[in-house]
C-alpha cells in the first residue's frame, strides 16, 4: 500500500485546486489537514505532516520554502465604524488613531495607545470588530473565510501583502515531493522539474 501525502494548510491557504490536481495525475492518496498560523510549522517539524502550506514569515532553518503566492491585507472594521465610510481602500494613515484587537504580524501599530487585548483567534477578532470596538487587520482570504454582514472590510494599501509558500523539511526531497511542489507551481503532467 502506498502511504498518502500529508499536507498541512493555514486557514485561508486555498489546497482544494492543487488537491484536484493531485488526484488527478497520482496514484498516492493526498490528506489535506487544516494547522492553525501559530502551529503551521509543527507538523512538518514533527513528522505528523509531510508538507504545509503556511503563510510567511516561518522559521526555515531546515526547511525547504517555495512560495505560492501574495495576499492583500485588509482591515475588518464595525459596519457602523468610520471605516465604513471609506472607499475599498486604506491606509495605514487612516488607521493611526486605531485600536487593535489582535497584534499586527509585522510589528505595525498605530500610534494610539494600545489595549491590552487577550489573546484571541481571527473569528474572535472579527465578532469583537463587529461588536463596535476596535479594527483588526488580516489577509484578505480569513477575512473573506470569516464574512459577515455586520462587517466592513478594506485593503490596506500600504502594507506588504503576506506570501503562502509550501514548505517541507530538507531531508523530505523525494520525487512524490517534487511531484506536489510541481502541481503547485502549475507544472503539467506532461512537464519536468
Amino acid at each position: 500500500m502506498i502511504a498518502p501525502l500529508r499536507v498541512g494548510f493555514v486557514t485561508g491557504s486555498t489546497p482544494d485546486k492543487w488537491a484536484r490536481h493531485w488526484r488527478d495525475r497520482r496514484r498516492e492518496s493526498l490528506h489535506l489537514v487544516p494547522t492553525t498560523e501559530a502551529e503551521q510549522t509543527d507538523g512538518v517539524r514533527d513528522g505528523s505532516l509531510d508538507m504545509a502550506i503556511v503563510r510567511l514569515p516561518v522559521d526555515q532553518d531546515g526547511l525547504h520554502c517555495v512560495r505560492l503566492y501574495d495576499e492583500l491585507q485588509v482591515a475588518v472594521a464595525s459596519r457602523e465604524h468610520l471605516l465604513a465610510a471609506a472607499d475599498e481602500e486604506v491606509t495605514t494613515a487612516d488607521l493611526v488613531d486605531e485600536q487593535l484587537v489582535r497584534p499586527h504580524p509585522s510589528g505595525w501599530t498605530p500610534t494610539a495607545d494600545q489595549l491590552a487585548w487577550p489573546p484571541m483567534t481571527e473569528h474572535e477578532a472579527i465578532e469583537t470588530v463587529a461588536a463596535g470596538t476596535g479594527v483588526v487587520i488580516l489577509p484578505m482570504s480569513v477575512a473573506r473565510l470569516h464574512q459577515r454582514k455586520d462587517v466592513v472590510v478594506r485593503v490596506v494599501t500600504d502594507l506588504e501583502p503576506t506570501t503562502i509558500a509550501l514548505v517541507w523539511r530538507v531531508e523530505r526531497d523525494d520525487d512524490v515531493t517534487q511531484a506536489f511542489v510541481g502541481v503547485t507551481k502549475g507544472r503539467t503532467a506532461n512537464t519536468s522539474r
